[in-house]
């Protein structure tokens, strides 16, 4: 299978920032949603952490890092003014309660139905284990679900499947996914390609997508 040259991950998390809107409360999973934090500075943007904090800053290097802040990676995380902290008991009673406006999180594969798969990767060999951490209440929860990752495995396959191969995370939730080659809503139609990587064709996101795409008519390069 053929494998096209993109975004890199942190280019992915700018392009998926530029989605939030200033006021919204917002949780971001692990792996490339934890960049959309350096990318959102300075804007009116509530940062939910599930362990228990609000208001999480860019990431923290160097002098700044302390150990006790961290997000859904483990990455140290700088506090910003305004910053709260609270039970996780009190956080997750706020994701069940319908509190969070968006969620970030990353995949392992997307069906064209909004389904996705994100805590367990059964290519690695170790059966039932994974990490569901707060996934499955926050896909739930979210008013909004994006996705941030890959357009394909490393071997070039698709993420993008017409039906999951891999434990469900959620069902449906789906509304957004950002790739390094591609811009894609989920509608009750299927899979809407709205923006592509610079050079590349709808011929070229069609080969590594299984499902078929609608192409937009405002499909556009992707913009930053």
């Amino acid at each position: 299978m053929k494998k096209f040259e993109g975004l890199p991950q942190e280019i992915i998390a700018l392009r998926a920032s530029q989605e939030l809107k200033d006021g919204d409360y917002v949780n971001l999973g692990i792996g490339i949603p934890t960049m959309i934090s350096n990318w959102i500075e300075g804007r009116d943007i509530f940062l939910h952490s599930e362990i228990g904090m609000i208001k999480t800053g860019p990431l923290a290097y160097d002098e700044d890092i302390d150990q006790d802040l961290i997000n859904a990676s483990c990455q140290p995380v700088t506090e910003v003014a305004g910053s709260i902290y609270f039970d996780i008991s009190e956080s997750f009673a706020m994701i069940r309660g319908g509190h969070v406006d968006v969620t970030v999180m990353g995949a392992f594969q997307v069906s064209e139905k909004g389904d996705f798969a994100g805590w367990n990767n059964p290519s690695r060999g170790l059966g039932n284990v994974g990490n569901i951490g707060g996934s499955m209440d926050l896909s739930a929860g979210s008013r909004r679900l994006i996705i941030t990752m890959e357009h394909t495995t490393k071997n070039g396959d698709p993420k993008l499947l017409k039906e999951l191969t891999y434990p469900a995370t959620g069902r449906g939730n789906v509304n957004l996914i950002f790739t390094d080659l591609a811009v894609i809503e989920v509608a009750p139609e299927g899979l809407i390609l709205k923006e592509i990587y610079p050079g590349l064709t709808t011929e070229d996101i069609q080969s590594v997508t299984e499902p078929k795409l609608i192409i937009s008519p405002d499909l556009k390069e992707i913009e930053l």
